[in-house]
């Protein structure tokens, strides 16, 4: 048996976690909800609603809390998204900003929750790690003037001559 995640990354909502699981768990794969705690007679919302649930997304650990309006998500934290190709940073871009959110600097998404995603092609790291520093700031001055990633961009900026 796997031992159990040490580190869980609790997301607070105000009354609507159920919706954003269900908006996220289609978007990975290997997602599922794990358990839910509702609301009893003592709270400060709906009896019987949800107060929270640990989920999972793509096999990692979340806690979803419907913890009211006095938080809300800012860009002072991410959730950060490896991908290995062009069509999954498209398809992870277009799924995470239906029904309202936004694509920012950098490939960096808002969901229509307010939660920051930061949608990494795997290759990206590595060419901003390469010794030869001229090609790793072709690299970065490429990536400032995108929202979206485009890979073969990137890939065309570290080996310009």
């Amino acid at each position: 048996m796997p031992a159990k995640q040490k580190i869980t990354p609790c997301l607070w909502f105000n009354g609507n976690a159920e919706e954003a699981m269900d908006f996220y768990m289609p978007i990975f794969e290997d997602s599922k909800i794990l358990n839910t705690t509702n609301w009893g007679k003592e709270g400060g919302t709906k009896e019987g609603s949800l107060l929270v649930a640990t989920f999972q997304l793509a096999g990692q650990e979340y806690i979803a809390l419907n913890g009211g309006p006095d938080f809300k998500f800012s860009e002072g934290i991410s959730l950060s998204i490896d991908c290995s190709t062009q069509e999954e940073v498209d398809s992870l871009t277009e799924k995470l900003t239906a029904d309202g959110g936004e694509v920012r600097p950098c490939s960096w998404v808002k969901d229509k929750f307010g939660l920051s995603w930061q949608i990494v092609p795997t290759i990206l790291p590595e060419m901003l790690r390469d010794k030869d520093q001229a090609k790793a700031d072709r690299v970065m001055a490429a990536m400032m003037q995108m929202k979206k990633i485009d890979i073969q961009k990137l890939k065309d900026a570290y080996n310009q001559q």
